[in-house]
């Protein structure tokens, strides 16, 4: 290994007496003077050791996040998720009986997904072989590898595998069907993580071997502990107040609490943006007050999708406050929408189907002004097309909702569904030949204004049926 990194560097030893010709290095010479060069160069050019925590190192090579130094190695020190792994819940009573199922976990990003499965590693070893892969770098050849490795460890050793897969929905549907074999036959217990919800981006063979553990958005009270914790082992005390003693590190209250609602639930944001909050401090006994950690979380982004869960949560939600008449609601829901880079023209269509089903006759003017909006969106996009949308749904909002119309085409479909489909009435059908004539078509229709209402337009199989008064 160090011959090829040398090779690489271009540090190959030659010789004095023959300069043509380069000598292999010799890894059992430890006076080299080539080892020295070596050394320095992997060590940094003699730059200072790695400090513990990776927050010593001011040059920053090989910097481990800190997210990743205070992950948890056991329940004590993970935080959150009591519905799902709480003390006892039927998952945690597994887990603590060394009873590790096939599971899917899904949850938002930073919500603990894998730090749980960190629990689990820890909890397993010296038991059972954990191999964490991720699908983003990983494919199914290195798959076969672990589960080639697997077999050998069962049937040898005696020994389980837990094969971990981060990002498991990076993984297409035809790839996913590699882990399908080895679960039901037990060669690997399964664990995939995903941000993505499994009923569309795992297929339903995988979902059939696995059970689906919902992580849910981590709330204020989780996120503040989870940042005491972290600020405790880097020995930053919390203080009410920015302090004047300048002995000991500090961060205020106030800041720790802003920094908690800032990140949405997403534990890694939180301490990502603390650790800059440490490394940027002027020296170790600096206070970290609100400003500061407004100056490194400013939020640059919501959580959205224009693909996923979100997308649909978030239309779902912003038609269902027109509905209820919650302007307030309704410009909310459509300014998250809008800061997380939805189209505008998938709003104003949700807004022009809103006019007809929800508004529908109780302001016949809706629809028009839900079309104008729409057209106006297309005529001036983004961002200018904001105000346009949010003068739609507060109109939309504010109007008077009506259902007759929705619910009658309802029960129009549902007659259909249900029964038989009879034929045109003679008198409705246009007569185009003198064949037509013959057989009847058109006769007994009148074109007079006076006489259109005593005509039958139902067939008589439907003689009578209102379905607006089924509404």
């Amino acid at each position: 290994k160090i011959e090829a990194h040398a090779a690489a560097c271009g540090l190959e030893e030659t010789t004095t007496a023959r300069p043509s010709v380069k000598r292999p290095l010799s890894t059992s010479n430890d006076d080299s003077p080539l080892m020295e060069v070596v050394a320095k160069k992997i060590k940094g050019d003699g730059g200072p050791d790695i400090g513990k925590g990776g927050l010593s190192d001011k040059s920053g090579s090989g910097r481990t996040p800190l997210a990743e130094i205070l992950r948890p190695k056991d329940f004590n020190a993970y935080f959150g998720q009591l519905s799902s792994v709480g003390e006892g819940t039927q998952l945690r009573k597994l887990l603590d009986s060394d009873c590790i199922p096939s599971i899917i976990l899904w949850g938002p990003p930073g919500c603990g997904k894998t730090s749980l499965a960190n629990v689990i590693a820890n909890k397993v070893k010296g038991k059972s072989r954990f191999v964490k892969m991720s699908a983003c770098t990983c494919g199914v050849s290195e798959v076969r590898e672990v589960v080639k490795q697997a077999k050998n460890d069962q049937s040898l050793l005696k020994r389980n595998t837990i094969l971990f897969m981060d990002e498991v929905h990076r993984f297409n549907k035809a790839q996913q069907d590699a882990f399908l074999p080895h679960i039901e036959s037990g060669t690997i217990t399964f664990i995939g993580a995903t941000t993505e919800n499994p009923s569309f981006s795992l297929n339903a063979a995988l979902l059939s071997r696995c059970r689906v553990v919902v992580l849910e958005k981590l709330d204020g009270d989780v996120m503040t502990s989870i940042i005491e914790r972290a600020l405790a082992q880097n020995n930053v005390k919390i203080v009410d107040s920015e302090r004047t003693d300048k002995s000991s590190s500090s961060m205020t209250k106030e800041a720790v609490n802003y920094l908690s609602n800032i990140v949405d639930g997403d534990a890694r944001s939180a301490i990502n943006t603390l650790q800059i909050l440490l490394e940027s401090r002027d020296n170790r006994h600096s206070s970290i007050n609100l400003l500061h950690v407004k100056e490194a979380a400013k939020r640059s982004h919501v959580l959205y999708d224009r693909t996923g869960d979100q997308h649909y949560f978030m239309a779902s939600a912003l038609q269902k406050s027109i509905r209820g008449s919650d302007k307030n609601a309704a410009l909310y829901w459509l300014g998250r929408m809008m800061k997380g880079g939805e189209d505008p023209t998938f709003i104003a269509r949700r807004l022009v189907r809103i006019a007809s089903e929800d508004v529908g006759l109780g302001d016949p003017t809706a629809l028009s002004l839900a079309v104008a909006a729409f057209q106006g969106c297309q005529l001036i996009g983004k961002p200018e097309c904001d105000v346009l949308l949010a003068q739609a749904v507060v109109h939309l909002a504010r109007a008077p909702k009506s259902h007759e119309v929705y619910h009658a085409l309802t029960a129009v479909y549902q007659t259909i569904d249900q029964g038989e489909l009879p034929p045109v009435p003679l008198q409705l059908r246009n007569s185009t030949s003198r064949v037509t004539d013959q057989l009847g078509w058109g006769r007994g229709y009148s074109h007079n204004l006076n006489d259109v209402h005593n005509i039958q337009y139902m067939p008589d199989e439907l003689k009578g049926v209102n379905f607006f008064k089924r509404s």
